[in-house]
């Protein structure tokens, strides 16, 4: 059978304690952050869920940090483990590029660990040149 889902950017969608129990404790980038932290980052972000169509139940999440027109950071994307392969984090990805992209913004950024293909579906591609990149904080 194949997962009929929606895809939201309503704020008052999200199912935040499921989103904060899946990057808390089974996304690689985000293990053991708490609550007030991740509450805070949905509200300073727009944020984009997926939900089954069925239950309703909220199956993925992806956040966007932008001004809306010139950057955006893609980031805290994840698929539930029980409908991974199912298309969902393709249509998800999808949607929020086609969004963002709408807006005017013509430089969108992500970092990603496992995702590579995933995000090359939708023309992401290593930085040209890194070196001109610097970071603050924790990498």
């Amino acid at each position: 059978m194949v997962l009929a889902f929606r895809i939201s950017s309503d704020p008052a969608d999200l199912d935040r304690e499921r989103v904060h129990r899946w990057l808390s404790t089974d996304a690689y980038w985000a293990i053991g952050r708490p609550r007030e932290v991740q509450d805070a980052a949905i509200d300073g972000s727009r944020n984009y869920g997926a939900y089954d169509e069925a239950s309703g139940d909220q199956v993925a999440y992806a956040r966007v940090v932008t001004d809306g027109v010139t950057f955006a950071w893609l980031c805290d994307v994840y698929v539930d483990r029980s409908v991974r392969g199912e298309g969902v984090g393709v249509a998800l990805v999808g949607h929020v590029v086609t969004e963002i992209r709408a807006l005017g913004v013509g430089r969108i950024v992500l970092a990603t660990g496992d995702a590579h293909g995933l995000y090359e579906r939708f023309g992401f591609a290593a930085i040209d040149a890194p070196e001109r990149w610097m970071m603050l904080g924790a990498s």
